[in-house]
């Protein structure tokens, strides 16, 4: 077998592998942010994702363009965001865009998935991005995914 081929079998076994829902799934997980005692579904951006027999990229345009017509999930100045993924297994790597306007920033989150929302007023489009690789190789990819949101505070 060739090197490829056999990277390409284990990428697939490992994610098959890993969990019953990966086996099942022909999209990644759904996402949600919870602020307070309520739910809001994100919006699936692009993304790679590897499925039982095949692997399939979708490209998508950025969180702003993607949001476009959609309103805002309301929030107070600064309250507490989380994200919430129910899927195993969980992403080897995480990263929160904000964008407002043409100011891009990273947004810090912390190990349990939440951040403050911003303290001005204003609409805040949010990329949520998030990467399973290999535990011995973080060059390999076994899915890729952005999830688009918005908050408005008020």
């Amino acid at each position: 077998m060739t090197k490829w081929l056999i990277v390409s079998v284990i990428l697939l076994f490992n994610l098959i592998g890993c969990s019953k829902d990966s086996v099942e799934r022909d999209k990644p997980p759904n996402l949600t942010i919870q602020i307070g005692n309520k739910t809001y579904k994100t919006k699936l951006g692009s993304y790679c994702w590897n499925t039982k027999s095949k692997g399939i990229c979708v490209d998508t345009a950025g969180p702003v363009d993607l949001l476009k017509g959609e309103k805002p999930i309301q929030v107070k100045a600064a309250e507490i965001v989380t994200i919430k993924m129910d899927y195993r297994p969980k992403p080897s790597e995480v990263h929160v865009t904000q964008v407002n306007g043409n100011k891009e920033i990273q947004v810090d989150v912390k190990k349990n998935q939440q951040f403050k929302a911003p303290t001005g007023k204003g609409i805040y489009y949010y990329a949520y991005g998030v990467w399973w690789g290999f535990k011995n190789d973080d060059h390999i990819s076994n899915g890729d995914v952005f999830y688009a949101f918005a908050l408005e505070v008020k």
